[in-house]
């Protein structure tokens, strides 16, 4: 094969199509969808029409300065996410040989705000499982709250994953909605986990086990085993966008907050950490792939816990009764001299 060197350089619309046909086995669809997406809405309007090796860094910056600019702006996340994506292009583009070195590793995107989780309290969270009791809602609800599972983990659970007694879950796949509703291995190695399950949720899987019974029952031959723990009604697949639709109602219905399904999860670990589980433990739970990233996202708690951490390091060591000495009393040992004497 003819090194790329010698070859005539594509334009970048081709090259990012041929990076795009390279990557697709390699990523989950999903992601892939992403990436295609970026690129045929931003990347390709303003830079396909150029070779891909005459690209300078300016192009890719005013590129970013023009997405920023339009009327409406393009958020700060997504053309970060846009970046994201011409790195990993641009930097295969060197490995191929079309270029020295990569357009976009000396631009500059935007800093993304990062979304602070809203903050869904113990009181909060026993209103919100009060108003599921009884729906269809009640047990992804329940089981978001309980383990802080993504929706799409949520509604990949099968009953098999589950020991006999319901106090361990192992998080094995998630259902997607790339091209059709397709199971998928979790996003990444820590994704991969097992769940210890509270008490509580017991009540709600038992309830959702019965439920299921009887529509198994009822329907006869036209349901669908697939073992799942959150069904569509006749044992299929839920699709996730339903579930997070059905969601949106139910707030409205009874007078919620504007909070998203996903924030079921952001309740889970805040009310750990509020409870003094230690972040490593939070983190392993939600599957996080540092502990990093766990105080990252929930460092809207810390103060809290550092009130916490002052009261139990008050209860190792008692203040002085200031009552009794007097707040100007020297209160250096018989027989040593103060540290700062006047």
């Amino acid at each position: 094969m003819e090194p790329a060197a010698q070859r005539r350089a594509p334009t970048a619309a081709v090259y990012l199509d041929d990076w795009l046909a390279h990557v697709k086995g390699r990523v989950r669809q999903k992601t892939w969808m992403g990436y295609e997406s970026h690129i045929r809405n931003y990347a390709k309007p303003h830079l396909g029409d150029a070779l891909v090796t005459d690209l300078e860094v300016l192009d890719i910056q005013g590129l970013y300065s023009a997405l920023l600019r339009r009327t409406p702006p393009l958020s700060g996340g997504t053309v970060l996410n846009l970046h994201s994506v011409l790195t990993q292009a641009f930097s295969q583009a060197v490995r191929w040989g079309y270029l020295p070195v990569s357009p976009v590793s000396g631009a500059q995107p935007p800093r993304a705000r990062r979304r602070e989780p809203m903050i869904i309290d113990e009181k909060a969270t026993a209103t919100i499982l009060e108003a599921a009791k009884g729906t269809r809602l009640e047990a992804p609800v329940a089981i978001a709250i309980a383990t802080g599972m993504r929706r799409g983990e949520i509604l990949g659970l099968r009953w098999s994953d589950m020991d006999a007694d319901w106090t361990l879950l192992r998080v094995r796949r998630s259902l997607q909605t790339a091209d059709g509703l397709r199971f998928e291995d979790p996003k990444t190695r820590r994704s991969r986990r097992t769940v210890a399950l509270p008490e509580f949720l017991r009540t709600y899987l038992r309830r959702q086990h019965e439920d299921q019974f009887r529509r198994r029952e009822k329907l006869g031959k036209r349901w669908n085993e697939n073992d799942l723990v959150i069904d569509k009604g006749d044992g299929s697949p839920l699709n996730p966008d339903t579930l997070s639709s059905s969601w949106w109602y139910f707030c409205r219905a009874h007078d919620l907050p504007k909070i998203r399904f996903h924030d079921l999860r952001h309740a889970h670990a805040t009310l750990m950490l509020l409870q003094g589980v230690h972040p490593k433990i939070v983190s392993e739970r939600l599957g996080h792939a540092s502990i990093g990233l766990t105080l990252d996202t929930y460092s809207h708690v810390l103060p809290a816990m550092q009130e916490e951490a002052v009261r139990a390091f008050d209860a190792l060591f008692p203040p002085e009764d200031r009552a009794v000495h007097g707040p100007e009393a020297d209160l250096t040992p018989s027989g040593q001299e103060a540290l700062f004497p006047d």
